[in-house]
Order: structure tokens, then C-alpha cells, then sequence
């Protein structure tokens, strides 16, 4: 059993006022499977980098091992060719025959090996990357969000392959993908980095009682510096007034005074210091005081402002369908449902099956008109929308988020303040105010998104994949606040975790087929 040692470990990037990791110190095995938990932005996949030697830092990072990255970054011109002609250059020395047994784990034909790359789904692609990853020996993995864009179906597969794997360390914001894979944790707090052994059930169920017994201590720390306070305060006032009696006096009427003066000084003395044990005593109440809510992880409430509509049911659709306007077959088709007011839909399936086409047919349907977007799919059957819906909505796409948040605010008509209030409460540092949006993180440009959904008042959210990239306590924060306020929604989302907990109805599609409706938390 080999060990991976970080001692005294600090780093910053260069022009940046904060240190992402300052005097750090700990040990992992080799042979865990290690889930890695944190906030977006405290140094995850920085760290990742770092164990693959991309930056310099002061300290030591002592390891006897190999170690490789995942998602491998695939260069534009091997796109077109098939992965057999390129994956050696991925990964120096893998052999094919162990590629494909790896393949057949993720259920997965050789075939996909021979096909241009570009013609893979995601799903394919990522899973045929992950064959290539595994197909090495005595390596320690470092796997960062394998299941970014994956259907359910492909996660599953991904997580009942990396169940019966070892020896990586798994970056993810998938609760249910996290207790399935791992055995240990590494977790980056807010000012420190524990291991643990469990998964992130059982960290967390630690967490919340650390939590619970620092904040017990803080309270008792707090009402014994106060009573310190109060003693110290009528101590010192005794003290002087005790020693105010030893001038003014009348030598007539008072003759023996003079000899009480040693007397009172003594006394006095005395007082003052009992005085400065007390004040020590505080200062070592407050020393120890100090560190219990470092590391305490305040799900800080978030705030929805949903609009009430005159109509019952927003959104309807009797025998509906979809397809391309050049396709042969729908993405689906005779599919019948209604979104009536307090209802949270999800959308499930495969990738491909429409679940994004249907929300641009009800965008459509509620601004025709109003979109300057080319609308090119052929429907069937009826889609109707109430009259005057507003609609919130939450694109899979980042791209266009380009600009200072001052005049991403200016152009929605969003107030700056309130703006950055929820920012900071998803746990967004004030540096990142500073920035260009288009240098964030994926993870901080699905809370640009997010934050701008919770201030726009609508009748409907309709959220697509809004939670990729986002950290899983950020996740816990918009899931607490969706059961709070009760909005309607419309979501496309496959954690399964977060689905559970929040949909009142599932519609599962099936591509080129009806779809079935669920009722209820499935």
C-alpha cells in the first residue's frame, strides 16, 4: 500500500491576492477509491493539477505512484478519425485488448473503437475515454465530473463500473454517484481539508453533528466571556473607587488615615489583579472560541419570487410530437400532460430523445413572435400555453456569458446588490466580482444563471441541466429553497438525488416513441 503525501503545501496563481491552498497538510493510500467534496472554487481540479505537476508550489507533494487525468482533452484533428488511431497517444502504452474488455464493463461494443469520433454520442465518448483510463496498471486515477451531460441511464452504467474499480480519486457533485464509488473522503472546507473514511452520507451525517456540538460550544463560550465581562467590569469599578479613598481625606477629623493608605493599596492591588486573571481567562475563552465555526457550512437561504397566474394549468398538451423538420422519424410522439400551478416536472431520458426540443416548443409556444431563434422542428398534435406567461428560464448553455456582472445586471434588469447578495450565499468569493464572466468556471457560470433565474418573478421556471458543475452544497441550498417557495417548474435534470426530493411528476421520453407520465416522487 503506497501513500500519497501533501506536507506544508501553498499555492496561489499568479495575480491572485488569496492563497487557493496555504500550509496543507495530509495523507491518502493509494489503493482508496477517495471522493473529493468541496465548493465550487476551492481547488479541486487545481489540485488534481497540481498532483500532474502542471504548476510549481512551495511544500512537497511525495508520491510513488503514476498518475492520469480524466477527461482527456482530445485534439480537433482527431476528431474525424476513429479512437483506435489516437488512444496510445492518450494514454502511452494501454493495449486494445484491454481496452475492449473495459468496454464491455461499461456495456459498450468494440465498434465504437472504429467509428469517427465525432459521430459518438457523449455518452459513448465518455464512456469509451473512461475504458481508455482504466486500461493501464499501478496507476492512480484522477477522475474529474465524469457524469457532466450523461443521461440516467449512462450514469448508471458509469457508477456500477466505478463500483467495482479502485485507486482514483473521484471529483463529483452527484450524491448518489459519490455513496455508490467511493470509501473515502477528502474534503476541502472552508479553511481546512479533512480525510474520512465513509462516503458523503456519512460525512455529512458527521458534518451535522460536528456542526451542532461547535455551535453548542460557541454559545458556551459566549455566555462565560460574558459573565467574565460583567465580573471583570464591577471588579475594576471597586477597584477604583476602593482606591479613590486613599486622597481627599481630613488629617482633624481622620487622623489614622495615613496608616490605612498600605492598607487600601494592597486591597486595591488585589482587585486589579483579579482583574487580569479574569481578562486572560476571556482572552483563552476567545482563543478557543475562535476556531469552532471555521469549517461550519451555513446553507444559506436563498429566495424565490414566483408570480401567480389567473389560470390553473400553464402548460398543455394533447397528443403531442415532435421531429426535425428533415427527419424520418419523431423524437417522440402522442405525448399528453399538463403543468398546472405548484407542479415540479422533470424530464427524463436518453440523450437525444427531446427533453430540450419540448422546452423550446413551450418557449416558442409562450413567445411566438417575441424569438428572434430560428424555431426549425415539425409538430404535431396541440401545444397550448396560458396567455401572459412569464417564463424563467435556464439554458444548458454558458457561452454567451461574456462581460462584467454590472452589465449582465444593467442588460436583465436586475438589481446589482441583490444580485451579488445570492451569489455570495451560493459561496461565490467577492474576488470573482471583479472578473470577466467569461473567465469563471463552468461551476460559477451555472450560478450566474441560477441567481438571475431567483430574481426574475415568473409563473414557470423552466431550468435545463442547471445543476452541472454546481457543488453539492450549493445543490442542497436550491433544492431546500424550491421546497420553501413551491414555484412551478419544468426541469430537465438527471440527478437522481435532487429529483427525488423535488418532483411531484416525471415524464420519461422515449425517443421516436410515446412517453410514460409518473406521478409522484420517483
Amino acid at each position: 500500500m503506497a501513500q500519497i503525501s501533501v506536507n506544508n503545501l501553498t499555492f496561489y496563481y499568479e495575480g491572485s491576492y488569496d492563497n487557493i491552498f496555504e500550509n496543507v497538510s495530509f495523507a491518502v493510500d493509494t489503493d482508496w477509491k477517495l471522493g473529493f467534496i468541496g465548493r465550487n472554487g476551492k481547488g479541486k481540479t487545481t489540485f488534481l493539477n497540481l498532483l500532474l505537476g502542471k504548476y510549481e508550489y512551495k511544500g512537497t507533494i511525495t508520491a510513488s505512484t503514476v498518475f492520469d487525468y480524466f477527461p482527456y482533452q482530445i485534439k480537433e484533428e482527431y476528431m474525424e478519425l476513429p479512437a483506435i488511431d489516437f488512444v496510445w497517444e492518450l494514454k502511452a502504452g494501454c493495449e486494445q485488448w484491454r481496452i475492449i474488455c473495459e468496454l464491455g464493463k461499461l456495456n459498450l461494443d468494440a465498434e465504437v473503437l472504429y467509428r469517427p469520433f465525432c459521430t459518438l454520442s457523449f455518452g459513448e465518448q465518455t464512456k469509451l475515454l473512461l475504458a481508455v483510463l482504466f486500461s493501464g496498471e499501478n496507476d492512480f486515477l484522477l477522475i474529474d465530473e465524469p457524469t457532466n451531460h450523461l443521461d440516467s441511464e449512462a450514469r448508471e452504467t458509469v457508477k456500477e463500473y466505478l463500483k467495482g474499480k479502485k485507486s482514483f480519486i473521484l471529483v463529483s457533485h452527484d450524491r448518489d454517484f459519490l455513496d455508490a464509488c467511493v470509501d473515502h473522503v477528502l474534503v476541502f472546507n472552508r479553511q481546512s481539508i479533512e480525510v474520512q473514511a465513509g462516503n458523503f452520507s456519512s460525512w455529512w451525517e458527521n458534518k451535522r453533528r460536528q456542526d451542532i456540538h461547535a455551535k453548542m460550544e460557541n454559545e458556551k463560550h459566549k455566555k462565560e466571556i460574558a459573565k467574565l465581562k460583567m465580573a471583570a467590569r464591577q471588579t475594576r469599578q471597586w477597584a477604583d473607587k476602593n482606591e479613590k479613598t486613599k486622597i481627599g481625606f481630613d488629617p482633624v477629623k481622620e487622623p489614622d488615615h495615613k496608616g490605612k493608605r498600605a492598607y487600601i493599596g494592597e486591597k486595591t492591588r488585589k482587585m486589579q489583579s483579579r482583574v487580569g486573571q479574569m481578562e486572560r481567562r476571556m482572552e483563552r475563552e476567545i482563543e478557543e472560541k475562535e476556531g469552532l465555526l471555521k469549517d461550519i457550512e451555513e446553507t444559506a437561504s436563498l429566495k424565490l419570487m414566483p408570480l401567480s397566474h389567473h389560470k390553473k394549468i400553464l402548460v398543455s398538451a394533447d397528443r403531442f410530437g415532435l421531429k426535425y423538420g428533415t427527419a424520418k422519424k419523431p423524437l417522440f410522439d402522442s405525448l399528453t400532460f399538463e403543468i398546472s400551478q405548484g407542479e415540479r416536472i422533470f424530464l427524463n431520458g436518453s440523450n437525444g430523445c427531446g427533453k430540450s426540443s419540448l422546452i423550446k416548443a413551450i418557449l416558442h409556444s409562450a413567445y411566438k413572435g417575441q424569438e428572434e431563434e430560428d424555431y426549425d422542428m415539425v409538430e404535431s398534435g396541440t401545444l397550448k400555453t396560458a396567455s401572459g406567461l412569464v417564463i424563467s428560464y435556464i439554458s444548458q448553455d454558458t457561452s454567451f456569458l461574456k462581460g462584467s456582472i454590472k452589465a449582465f445586471c444593467k442588460e436583465r434588469n436586475l438589481k446589482e446588490s441583490l444580485f451579488l447578495a445570492i451569489l455570495r450565499r451560493l459561496c461565490m468569493e467577492r474576488v470573482q466580482f471583479e472578473k470577466e464572466m467569461q473567465d469563471f468556471s463552468e461551476g460559477q457560470k451555472k450560478k450566474v444563471l441560477i441567481a438571475a433565474s431567483l430574481l426574475t418573478p415568473a409563473h414557470l421556471y423552466i431550468w435545463d441541466e442547471p445543476l452541472n458543475y454546481i457543488d453539492v452544497i450549493s445543490r442542497m441550498q436550491i433544492e431546500e429553497l424550491i421546497l420553501t417557495y413551491k414555484p412551478t417548474m419544468l426541469v430537465v435534470e438527471h440527478d437522481v438525488r435532487f429529483r427525488e426530493n423535488i418532483a411531484t411528476k416525471v415524464i420519461d421520453l422515449f425517443f421516436g416513441t410515446i412517453a410514460e407520465i409518473n406521478e409522484g416522487k420517483v
